[in-house]
């Protein structure tokens, strides 16, 4: 029996409008009650996460940021990595001049962009962000960078991609979160090395551990965990990468819950 349950949030135990529904509320519930511990493993910022933890009603563990952040149930910070100042200020530097790049920075308290894309809705009242100047970035403390594109072009994104590989070879980690969103954090970081150290403050083994996700950014949870289970939403590239792991169904027909209380919870009417 699995002691702990890794999911990643978006495109995986959020819907597409971004929430939990019922449903996945109460098996998560009835999994606390069980004595299996639930991890958040998402890209999120850990303020994001949070509010969304309180609104659940059961304590978890929160790895945030791809793993440049851990907290723990009682919301204290366990783990951090920043990425290397000089690579943020590079980052920023090499993409300053793409006026369809929308550059988002983490730090511990703050979510900072350069500015916002007109169609895409950018409103959370809990963890509202401010704008930076491009021409003097912020470069410490800085949890990860993620880029997006006004276009919402993913080939121009993937160009990036090697551009920053062949830039940033053995300090950075760069992947894909969705095919629309290149996120960048600190080579030490991962959300598979994040759940090893949960893992291992709670006594217990990655081989007790079970892993929901479907973005590049969750390849090393999904790899390292005792099993992990890839959506059926997921982009090709997830697939492709990962070709022995289980394959379960949409976000929407909430498919992480079902897959729990099918596998995981006892028999019990939910």
């Amino acid at each position: 029996m699995y002691k702990m349950v890794a999911s990643d949030l978006d495109g995986t135990l959020l819907t597409s409008n971004h929430q939990i529904p019922p449903f996945s509320q109460q098996v998560l519930s009835q999994l606390h009650q069980q004595g299996i511990a639930f991890i958040f493993a998402t890209g999120r910022h850990h303020i994001d996460v949070a509010y969304m933890r309180e609104k659940l009603g059961i304590p978890a563990f929160m790895i945030t940021s791809n793993g440049a952040r851990v907290h723990n149930c009682e919301n204290e910070l366990v783990f951090k990595q920043n990425l290397a100042p000089e690579i943020v200020g590079k980052i920023v530097e090499m993409v300053a001049d793409d006026d369809q790049i929308i550059i988002n920075i983490y730090r511990d308290n703050d979510w900072l962009l350069n500015k916002v894309n007109p169609n895409v809705p950018m409103i959370r009242d809990h963890f509202p962000y401010e704008f930076f100047d491009v021409r003097n970035p912020p470069v410490d403390n800085v949890a990860k960078i993620f880029l997006t594109r006004v276009n919402r072009d993913h080939n121009k994104l993937v160009e990036w991609e090697t551009v920053f590989n062949a830039e940033f070879t053995d300090s950075a980690n760069i992947a894909f979160s969705t095919p629309h969103c290149l996120e960048i954090m600190d080579s030490n970081v991962s959300k598979g090395h994040a759940l090893q150290a949960i893992a291992e403050m709670a006594g217990y083994q990655l081989k007790d551990c079970i892993a929901f996700g479907d973005g590049m950014n969750d390849f090393e949870m999904l790899s390292m965990a005792g099993k992990g289970l890839v959506m059926g939403t997921a982009h090709h590239k997830v697939k492709t990468a990962l070709p022995n792991i289980e394959v379960i169904g949409n976000c929407d027909d909430e498919a992480v819950a079902h897959y729990i209380a099918t596998h995981l919870l006892n028999k019990t009417k939910i």
